[in-house]
């Protein structure tokens, strides 16, 4: 099966400006993240605020140019498109935003909302784009006769279901869903998460979800990759991960995740995230892992395969065989040592 999606070694470093006499610092939001996405699947990008997940987002749906990596959408290349092909692009890849609230023209009705990326993209005539936008409404649970009415007419999970619906009016191979659900009622988000795995199931979608709820996650993604300051901690297939975390940052999240870590030592993170301006020596997550000694803060491990994942950590495999123990008593204890305790 052709990938709808190829990512490898994606960067995205941004100049910071700190006053007129003194050099722009560096600022790497993104720092190699490789993925793919075949047709039909969700890969989930899951970490704290700032840790990159948005800019990620932002560069596979074509907002921003990555500074460095590759990315080929559809099978083509996506950095640097050639001239025929940019509007296939376009319209292989849309967008779904955060707040259903703000991602509608208030002046304008649903109808003309819907048929907005039609007129732009295509040459059908009004009446068929017209067409197409009331089967869309009725796709994603609405009546046809909605698409006379303006936005302020309708509540926070049926405005998200038309930005939906005007995501797929051009028929995309990928979707970017960025927060899609963190507006919405608890009630109303589950609504939502269904309509988008029917409307995988029906059209093969391949989905980019970004999220910060790992009970969300758990519920839609195949794959999920865990992000802390641009780096990926740890990568790999849902079922994998959530039963048995090899990252320490994994472990932490879920188990700060009512419902979803219940079973899984509880580790509760101190300090800040660290400036993404001067990112630890190491491992970036060693000024706030209880396993940290001082090899993590010496040497930045190279996330490898272990067990089906891709893991960032220099004890992946005490992890994986020992589970994780309390944290170390001193800096030179190894968590394997701290399990034989």
């Amino acid at each position: 099966m052709t990938a709808v999606v190829q990512a490898s070694d994606l960067r995205q470093v941004y100049r910071i400006r700190h006053g007129l006499f003194r050099p722009p610092a560096h600022l790497q939001a993104v720092g190699g993240i490789s993925f793919v996405i075949e047709p039909g699947r969700t890969l989930a990008v899951v970490g704290e605020s700032g840790c990159g997940k948005s800019t990620l987002a932002r560069m596979v749906a074509l907002v921003e140019k990555p500074t460095a990596g590759t990315l080929v959408l559809d099978g083509i290349d996506a950095v640097r498109p050639p001239a025929a092909q940019r509007r296939h692009l376009r319209q292989a890849v849309q967008l779904v935003f955060q707040n259903p609230y703000a991602s509608l023209n208030p002046r304008k009705k649903i109808g003309s909302v819907l048929e907005a990326p039609l007129a732009i993209n295509t040459d059908l005539p009004a009446g068929q784009r017209a067409e197409r936008a009331r089967e869309m409404l009725a796709q994603v649970g609405l009546r046809p006769e909605h698409a006379n009415r303006y936005p302020h007419m309708f509540s926070g999970g049926q405005r998200q279901r038309i930005a939906i619906a005007r995501a797929l009016m051009l028929q995309p191979k990928l979707l970017v869903a960025d927060e899609p659900v963190s507006a919405l009622d608890v009630s109303i988000q589950a609504q939502v998460l269904n309509l988008l795995a029917d409307l995988q199931a029906k059209y093969q979608l391949a989905y980019l979800f970004i999220s910060h709820d790992l009970a969300v996650v758990r519920h839609i993604a195949h794959d999920v990759l865990v992000m802390y300051l641009g780096l990926v901690m740890e990568q790999g297939p849902r079922d994998k991960l959530f039963a048995q975390p090899l990252h320490p940052y994994t472990q932490a999240l879920l188990a700060s995740t009512p419902g979803v870590g219940s079973r899984q030592r509880r580790i509760v993170l101190q300090g800040e995230l660290p400036s993404p301006l001067a990112p630890p020596a190491g491992c970036v997550f060693s000024t706030r892992c209880p396993y940290a000694v001082e090899r993590c803060r010496a040497e930045r491990p190279e996330a490898r395969l272990v067990d089906e994942r891709r893991v960032a950590c220099h004890f992946a495999e005490d992890f994986l065989h020992s589970g994780f123990p309390a944290p170390r008593a001193s800096d030179n204890e190894s968590p394997s040592a701290a399990a034989a305790r």
